[in-house]
């Protein structure tokens, strides 16, 4: 290569015969050096362009992709690169997703003599349609004021926060609020599951009074474990980890227009889900009830 560089550079003032002869090199060898040349150079121009889109996705995603999200998103765009391509180049450029901090207290207290539903999934969280299993739970976020408390309810099929409550309290009414926001939203047909754990809130008499109200039927995780109600808890951590750990919230409603933000902005209609083939939820219920529309026709 080094022989091949000083024929180059010294062919405007020999001939390249003469050059080779010199060097010891081919000519047939020089040209087809120099031929391969703007190739080379075309790789590393690529390479330059595909870090740019892969820094731009990794920003405009919050920097909480990793490079499986990332490589979804070049496969959107029409890119065709390897998934291990993505990664290596992420790792060199010292990209990588945000990773969460120790995990919360719990909110639930099952320590009550209400009626407790059974456990109808067994952790088996799939749903082949939208508004067929509801999840939901309770978390807080951290604020100059004390604590925010966030109600959610989670749709399996398509991994959309359906319904969503905040307040200072935890009393029934948030997670009333959050089960009547998705409950008009969505209309379920009758004999949705809505599976959540068995504290009071899901427990008491006005919260099982809508579900009844609407054909809902009610299961609960059993006493103290977490992984029964497991996607709500993901949920969760994502939103911590992903934007509750990033900042500090000087008061309540602060923290309640950044999780407004993140469900309904980020989560619902821009962040890919693996478990709905790394597409939005958004565009999950949109393919699912086109789906659903057909077959009824």
């Amino acid at each position: 290569m080094t022989k091949f560089a000083f024929v180059s550079a010294e062919r405007a003032n020999h001939a390249v015969a003469t050059l080779c002869r010199v060097a010891g090199a081919s000519v047939s060898g020089f040209y087809a050096w120099l031929r391969a040349i703007p190739a080379v150079q075309t790789r590393a121009e690529a390479e330059v362009e595909l870090r740019g889109q892969i820094g731009r996705i990794f920003t405009a995603r919050r920097r909480v992709y990793g490079s499986p999200r990332v490589h979804a998103e070049l496969c959107r765009g029409g890119l065709r690169h390897s998934r291990r391509r993505v990664e290596r180049l992420m790792r060199e450029m010292g990209l990588s997703a945000l990773r969460g901090r120790r995990r919360t207290p719990r909110t639930t207290d099952s320590r009550h003599e209400l009626p407790i539903a059974s456990n109808l999934l067994a952790r088996t969280f799939t749903a082949e349609r939208p508004d067929q299993v509801w999840l939901a739970d309770i978390s807080y976020i951290p604020t100059g004021e004390g604590f925010l408390y966030l109600a959610a309810i989670k749709d399996m099929a398509t991994r959309e926060i359906v319904g969503w409550s905040m307040a200072d309290h935890l009393k029934s009414e948030l997670c009333i609020g959050a089960l009547v926001m998705a409950i008009q939203r969505h209309r379920p047909p009758p004999g949705l599951v809505h599976h959540g754990d068995r504290g009071v809130q899901y427990a008491s008499e006005p919260y099982r009074a809508v579900l009844e109200r609407h054909c809902i039927t009610q299961s609960m995780s059993r006493r103290g474990n977490c992984l029964d109600n497991a996607p709500m808890e993901s949920f969760f951590a994502s939103l911590k980890t992903e934007h509750v750990h990033q900042v500090s919230y000087r008061t309540r409603e602060e923290a309640r227009t950044a999780v407004f933000e993140y469900i309904e902005v980020f989560h619902n209609r821009q962040r890919l889900h693996s478990g709905v083939g790394y597409r939005t939820p958004a565009e999950a219920r949109a393919s699912m009830e086109g789906i659903t529309m057909r077959s009824a026709a």
